[in-house]
């Protein structure tokens, strides 16, 4: 079974959570929350930390809890043992842009990153928003 982290990034504004979501340059992909792959011999709680750094960019985190986890059947059928976690930071940037670095897949796309209060204010892909109500309050 494949091992996914998912990271929640928040951060406070203006006495409200924000959420980071990006648009991935693929625009079939829709609007997603960063995560990654478990690699063999790392933990969940490790992974999640490599692919923040990989996907987004950001190296200091306030805070980094799980939220949930989960197994999830992904669309071509597989099974994802998948692992939530809030990762609080403490950014002013609104947008940016990343190359994400881990390579495969993710070579030559471009994530553009910006900032959410809520969930209704953009579609997330499927399953990226499962579990954003237990760090956004709205």
């Amino acid at each position: 079974m494949t091992q996914k982290a998912y990271g929640y990034i928040t951060r406070m504004n203006q006495g409200e959570k924000q959420l980071l979501v990006f648009q991935h340059s693929v625009k079939e992909a829709g609007i997603q929350i960063p995560k990654g792959t478990v690699e063999t011999g790392e933990s969940a709680y490790e992974a999640v930390i490599r692919e923040m750094e990989e996907e987004t960019g950001l190296t200091e985190f306030l805070s980094v809890k799980k939220v949930a986890e989960d197994c999830w059947k992904a669309d071509d059928g597989s099974i994802h043992e998948r692992f939530f976690y809030e990762m609080q930071i403490d950014k002013t940037e609104e947008e940016w842009t990343v190359s994400p670095t881990g390579g495969g897949e993710e070579e030559g796309i471009t994530f553009s990153y910006f900032w959410i209060f809520s969930a209704d204010e953009v579609e997330l892909a499927r399953g990226h928003g499962d579990y954003i109500n237990r760090v956004l309050s709205k």
